[in-house]
């Protein structure tokens, strides 16, 4: 919870659910031609498919193509996508998403270092 407080602030953590409300809401610039955009929704209802009330996506992006990508799309449930596999993706909180999505970002950026 901690990163999600440094992330959002301590004012929206406190916000009643009884609407959506935006927490993050960024892209980053990792190096020429490779971003990140993340967008996290806390819902009021649990996302059909997802067993908590965030709705969420992530993705990394490298020369115009999505080679990482977290989401928990309606009726789908949490999922991961890393270029064409996908497959489910165990959300057990926020601070451990943004923690693994920045592990696997750091890892392909380290096994892709230059361009293509």
């Amino acid at each position: 919870m901690l990163l999600l407080l440094l992330t959002i602030g301590a004012e929206a953590a406190r916000l009643p659910a009884m609407k959506a409300v935006l927490l993050v809401s960024r892209r980053d610039r990792l190096r020429p031609g490779t971003f990140t955009e993340i967008v996290i929704w806390r819902v009021p209802r649990r996302v059909p498919g997802s067993g908590h009330g965030y709705k969420y996506r992530m993705a990394l992006i490298d020369q115009g193509e999505c080679v990482l990508r977290y989401d928990n799309e309606t009726g789908k449930g949490d999922h991961r996508h890393i270029g064409a596999r996908e497959e489910p993706y165990r959300f057990t909180g926020i601070d451990k998403l943004l923690e693994d999505f920045d592990a696997e970002t750091g890892a392909y950026l380290r096994e892709h270092p230059r361009h293509r």
